[in-house]
């Protein structure tokens, strides 16, 4: 059973029968608007959004990142699967796997954050989504609608914390600027 969160909602992710998580992997999937051309025919429009994975130390510090420049963390715990450009098909468009339980010690937050390489504003995406699956049962966990159509082009998703001996989800749905996550810093840094 999928919880579907609202903006600053935090969740455990503890397994329910007990144990907590050790592999989850965020989806995060989109369409684009479809454009009115001339004489109402629709016109499919390319926009690339882009997930990452920010790695945070306990001091706010930037650990370490994946994106679609850096598929795999320096230790080897985070991996994203490969860059979408279009969010053409069904599901999850780009893929980010994690292995909690190979996560250093010393990062103490994954902050995941979508933003529109080419540009475009989310007044032009539909569907937008982001998701927790456990990998080893394929049980979605939490679902966070990226439903906050206006005029940005980027979104500091959620994160996921350590929280005692397991882990915890946060939606954080704050609305950003940027074509990278580099950009989105300034804006990531105050959910931390």
């Amino acid at each position: 059973m999928s919880i579907s969160l609202q903006k600053g909602q935090k969740v455990s992710l503890a397994k329910p029968g007990g144990g907590t998580l050790t592999r989850v992997r965020m989806g995060l999937g989109w369409d684009a608007v479809v454009k009115k051309g001339l004489f109402g025919k629709g016109k499919a429009q390319s926009i690339d959004l882009d997930a990452s994975c920010l790695l945070f130390d306990a001091s706010g510090n930037l650990a370490d990142s994946v994106w679609f420049r850096q598929l795999r963390s320096k230790d080897g715990s985070v991996h994203h699967t490969g860059d979408n450009l279009t969010g053409a098909g069904e599901g999850d468009d780009e893929v980010i796997n994690v292995d909690l339980q190979s996560v250093p010690a010393n990062v103490v937050q994954l902050v995941f954050t979508v933003n529109s390489f080419t540009g475009q504003d989310f007044s032009q995406i539909e569907n937008a989504f982001c998701r927790l699956v456990d990998e080893t049962t394929g049980q979605e966990l939490a679902r966070f609608d990226l439903s906050g159509a206006g005029q940005h082009n980027a979104q500091v998703m959620a994160k996921v914390a350590r929280d005692g001996s397991g882990w915890s989800m946060t939606a954080i749905g704050a609305t950003a600027t940027g074509r990278t996550f580099q950009d989105l810093l300034p804006a990531v840094s105050a959910h931390l």
